[in-house]
């Protein structure tokens, strides 16, 4: 007994001294403040300009030759599908992969599997509402494999991630590539952030450190970003809504080499280059379609209709007038699933925790 009243003595020395008893009045009153300037979360700095570059603009959708898609779902919660996907005359995407997918309000797993055995997976783990985990691996025959960890802090006005790419200690040192980024809300309207990448290729070499910054500004109706680049370049991007129906984007990303006191390389003039693009996405009541146009001659646009409640028709293009080349997509998806799993769908509605993606 005598001794646990030394160490609650003890402890209460170093709980409910003035210079502690100061710092949590200090903490509380700030957390207060913050709190009462309403600022909400701004998202995180690799999807800062989002609205331009995943919803408006054609870079992650466009593809080229005949693509099938065959989805097959088995259950809703949890979430469990396969999947069949055919592709001819594509540049960039296999004949044939096989991929699988479960996720439920915690987990989230997806593998796949093409003709060539290149095998690529995604584990995702959500430890709370506010911390999630993501690991992703490829393998490919011969050299060339990638292994991934990230985890991401979404907190109610700011969003913290740390990543790794290959790393290892194997070689007697620290290698790999690691990125951090930090996003913060000021106001209501404005999100400050910055992303530092440290890169060291093999133990043979220094390690390399860059730093980028990045800001956010949401109108009522309209969003822009713009990142200074560590490399010696600028993008920014500029997002509008202009009907219920109807959004539009611009981005201009500029590229300095040669940043410095010398100039460009080898002490000659600096080089530069810049693209600008604008694009449009337009929703009718069954399908969507988005175009874009850049400066250096590229038009793009892509068509996505559904023709009946299980099947999808996409159409892409694309024409490079100062490559003198052109492309065309034709794709079709059909998701089938049986009657009690789309029972179960209609009844949960949007009242499950979506998976981690």
């Amino acid at each position: 007994m005598e001794f646990e009243k030394q160490d609650q003595a003890a402890l209460d020395f170093f709980t409910h001294n003035a210079v502690v008893s100061r710092l949590r009045d200090v903490y509380t009153s700030f957390a207060e403040r913050r709190e009462a300037l309403g600022l909400s979360n701004p998202g995180s700095v690799e999807n800062i300009a989002k609205e331009v570059q995943r919803d408006v603009f054609l870079n992650n959708l466009t593809f080229s030759g005949l693509r099938a898609d065959l989805t097959k779902a088995f259950s809703v919660a949890p979430l469990f599908q396969v999947s069949h996907a055919l592709s001819m005359g594509s540049q960039g995407l296999p004949p044939y992969a096989y991929a699988a997918l479960y996720g439920s309000p915690k987990v989230f797993l997806q593998a796949s599997i093409d003709n060539e055995l290149q095998l690529s997976g995604r584990f995702n783990y959500r430890w709370n509402s506010a911390l999630v985990t993501k690991t992703s691996v490829q393998i490919a025959p011969g050299p060339g494999a990638m292994f991934s960890l990230e985890n991401d802090y979404t907190g109610a006005d700011f969003t913290a991630s740390l990543k790794a790419i290959n790393p290892s200690i194997l070689d007697g040192g620290l290698t790999g590539v690691i990125m951090g980024s930090y996003l913060q809300s000021i106001t209501p309207r404005l999100a400050l952030g910055l992303e530092a990448i440290w890169n060291r290729a093999a133990v043979s070499y220094g390690p390399e450190m860059v730093v980028s910054y990045a800001a956010r500004y949401k109108g009522s109706d309209w969003i822009a970003s713009a990142q200074l680049l560590a490399q010696g370049g600028v993008q920014a991007s500029y997002w509008r809504r202009l009907t219920e129906k109807v959004e539009a984007g611009v981005d201009i990303n500029l590229q300095f080499a040669g940043l410095g006191m010398a100039g460009g390389p080898m002490g000659g003039p600096m080089k530069k280059d810049g693209v600008a693009t604008i694009g449009a996405k337009y929703d009718f009541r069954a399908s969507s379609f988005r175009a874009q146009l850049d400066s250096q001659g590229k038009v793009g646009c892509l068509l996505e209709k559904r023709v009946a409640p299980p099947v999808q028709v996409t159409f892409a293009g694309e024409i490079d007038h100062s490559k003198n080349q052109a492309k065309l997509g034709l794709a079709v998806s059909i998701e089938a699933a049986d009657q009690d799993v789309m029972e179960a769908q209609e009844r949960a509605g949007g009242e499950q925790t979506p998976p981690p993606f």
